[in-house]
């Protein structure tokens, strides 16, 4: 293991114990160097990894701005780095359809009645019917799923979904050119999210999930994705 990457883990216990918070300090340099006995060079090289993560904001001199700080929690540095993956086209359809079931699957069985994250699903399904074209459809569709994951209230299933929102919108927008008929699909998609949504809301999360992965399956396999994505 290269020592930066010993002051990485060292730094990941540090926030996974709590002894580092939002808005935390990391400790001087030179403090960091002796207490893990590394080069400075190698805490400098941890901090610039993690501060272009976005987990933390070095700062220079003195006073308040001063020293390394803790600006986000680990989950919104998985979400970039996931969002890096798709922005680079390394994430293959098929894995994403899968992925999506999993998450989204587990996250409906989940999902909790009367948070926030349900009205909001609830006012984009309404949004959706009124979308003038596809691609506001499709950003609002992609958002409809982010929501109705996160009403789970899982951290890390939130993180990947908000990673992966930019990645649904963008595969499903250059899909929709091999479907028969937009419209149709689009009246099928629209039905199909509100039935998730009233299964969620009456308590029946296992038919929710059920909906929702028939329901991603569907749209890729009309698409002409590969064979069934489903997880055996």
């Amino acid at each position: 293991m290269r020592t930066h990457e010993l002051v990485l883990q060292w730094i990941e216990k540090q926030l996974s114990d709590g002894d580092l918070a939002l808005g935390g300090r990391l400790p001087g340099e030179r403090a960091m160097a002796e207490q893990l006995q590394v080069s400075r060079t190698s805490v400098r090289e941890a901090v610039r990894i993690l501060e272009a993560m976005g987990v933390v904001r070095a700062g220079v001199g003195s006073g308040k701005d001063a020293g390394t700080v803790v600006i986000a929690e680990p989950g919104s540095a998985l979400g970039s780095t996931l969002r890096l993956h798709v922005a680079t086209r390394h994430l293959p359809v098929a894995d994403i359809v899968e992925t999506r079931v999993l998450l989204e699957s587990w996250a409906a069985e989940r999902a909790k009645v009367g948070v926030p994250e349900l009205e909001e699903a609830a006012a984009l399904l309404d949004h959706m019917d009124a979308a003038p074209d596809i691609d506001t459809f499709l950003g609002l569709d992609a958002r409809f799923h982010v929501a109705l994951a996160q009403a789970a209230g899982n951290a890390v299933v939130s993180a990947m979904m908000a990673s992966l929102r930019g990645a649904i919108e963008n595969y499903a927008g250059e899909l929709t050119g091999n479907l028969p008929d937009w419209d149709a699909t689009c009246a099928r998609l629209r039905a199909e999210h509100r039935a998730i949504l009233t299964a969620v809301n009456n308590h029946d999360g296992g038919k929710a999930a059920e909906l929702v992965a028939a329901h991603i399956q569907g749209f890729y396999t009309e698409a002409g994705v590969g064979s069934d994505p489903s997880p055996n």
